[in-house]
This record gives structure tokens, sequence and C-alpha cells, in this order.
């Protein structure tokens, strides 16, 4: 894992949390010194997160986060743009899931949060590393999207609709 990864690891673990997470917890789940979570957490301030340290642990001061899943479909060649259309509005495909009926239930990681990310995403793709999951179930999947609210949520929602990807 590289230390981008783990701050937006770290990011993602304090939003999620209850309640505040210690700085040894993160180390010992980050298998890290104390010291570079210290260090991934000044730069993780730096990048913008309001991150308050109090006796407890660390937590996230910030708006909260909603999320929804939608069902999808579309081609090898429409992937892309199926996820620039949610990242342009703002969003987060946070996984891919599929409802395979022999396999059951599965689903992977994505964490594609910008256009960036949607590039890297593709590249692995393309290079033959793997084929995008949705191939297994005749192009159905589901994506779990993040964003800032339920007014970005019905954006994507509607865009998605607009593109001809949403299954009702």
């Amino acid at each position: 894992m590289t230390g981008s990864e783990r701050r937006e690891n770290i990011i993602r673990q304090i939003r999620n949390s209850k309640v505040p997470v210690a700085g040894k917890q993160l180390a010992e789940d980050y298998q890290v010194s104390r010291q570079v979570i210290v260090q991934d957490i000044a730069l993780i301030r730096a990048s913008g997160y309001d991150i308050i340290s109090t006796n407890r642990g660390y937590i996230l001061n910030g708006p909260a986060e909603v999320s929804r899943v939608f069902k999808v479909q579309h081609t090898d060649e429409q992937l892309e743009e199926e996820l620039c259309a949610i990242v342009d509005l703002g969003g987060c495909a946070e996984n891919v899931m599929v409802n395979h009926r022999v396999y059951g239930h599965l689903e992977a990681p994505l964490h594609v949060s910008s256009r960036r990310k949607v590039a890297e995403f593709m590249e692995d793709i393309h290079s033959g590393k793997s084929s995008p999951l949705k191939n297994i179930t005749s192009n159905y999947h589901y994506h779990k999207v993040t964003a800032d609210s339920e007014e970005t949520l019905d954006m994507i929602e509607s865009e998605l609709k607009k593109r001809g990807f949403l299954v009702e």
C-alpha cells in the first residue's frame, strides 16, 4: 500500500467511525509506526481535511457523507463514461458489486473519486490486469456511490438515467 492509499484509507476510517480513532489503532491497522500516522495526519490536514486530535483519538470535522447504491448496465466501451458521470458531479464510486447465480454476491473496492482515478482504473483494465466484474453478469452491476449530499446523489442518479446506464 502506498502512502497516499494509506492516507485515503485513514480518512475513510476516521470518517466512518462513530468514536474517535486512536493513533495507536491506526498504526496497528496499517502496520506502520505511530510517527508515520502523525505525519499522515499532518499531510491529510494540509490537503484540506479538518481532522481534530482529541485525548481519545482523531475525528473528522466536516459534512456528513451520504451514500446510495445504483444498479447499472453498460458496455466495456461505456465504462469510462459511467465513472466520469459519477465523479464529475462530485460522487465517489466506492465499489462495484454483482450478484452471480453461482458465486453469489461479489464485491470489489474502487474508491474512484476523480478523473485522475478514472484514468488510472481504465489503464489497469486496458493493460489486461483484469476485466470488469460486470462481465460475468451480462453487464449488470451495482455501485455504492458516496457524496456530500442527497442533492448530489440525485444529480448523479439523473445523469446515469439520462445516459441510459441506470437500471430501474
